[in-house]
């Protein structure tokens, strides 16, 4: 990033985020692999085959879960790229009108709006886990108070 950003500017970071990019068919295809591979095993022991079909299974699946964790660090990386040169093309484009986006006072407005969503998703989370630990109370009281309700 910093070689493009220097070489080309913007267009270099851009240019950058596109080559991560360029790399998103095979991490996907690695990514589907964990879960392709511990489906695998749940089968071959739902269906009581030998051990070494398990044994070969397991060694699958942990392999699917090493790439699963590598094609997630290509994935986060690729977001933060492509958010970077977004960024850049908006700073860029915005400089042709009167506003400073990088004074101090619209960059804070500009984060405290990009966090309102979250914000919003995690009191709405917050409060089904209320309402889900509410729920499991009263169903340890009906179960606790009504006789043969377990029966």
């Amino acid at each position: 990033v910093y070689v493009g950003f220097s070489i080309a500017g913007m267009y270099g970071v851009a240019l950058a985020a596109l080559g991560f990019l360029g790399t998103l068919a095979t991490c996907l295809a690695i990514d589907v692999y964990g879960p392709i591979c511990d489906n695998a095993g749940g089968i071959a022991e739902m269906a009581e085959l030998p051990a070494e079909v398990r044994d070969k299974t397991d060694a699958l699946d942990a392999a699917g879960n090493t790439t699963a964790a590598i094609g997630k660090g290509f994935a986060i990386g690729s977001a933060a790229l492509v958010s970077l040169a977004l960024f850049g093309g908006f700073v860029t484009r915005i400089e042709e009108t009167s506003i400073n986006i990088l004074s101090p006072i619209t960059f804070a407005g500009l984060f405290m709006g990009a966090m309102l969503p979250y914000w919003f998703t995690a009191m709405t989370m917050k409060s089904v886990g209320v309402a889900a630990m509410e729920m499991v109370k009263e169903v340890k009281h009906q179960f606790a108070t009504i006789p043969g309700l377990l029966e």
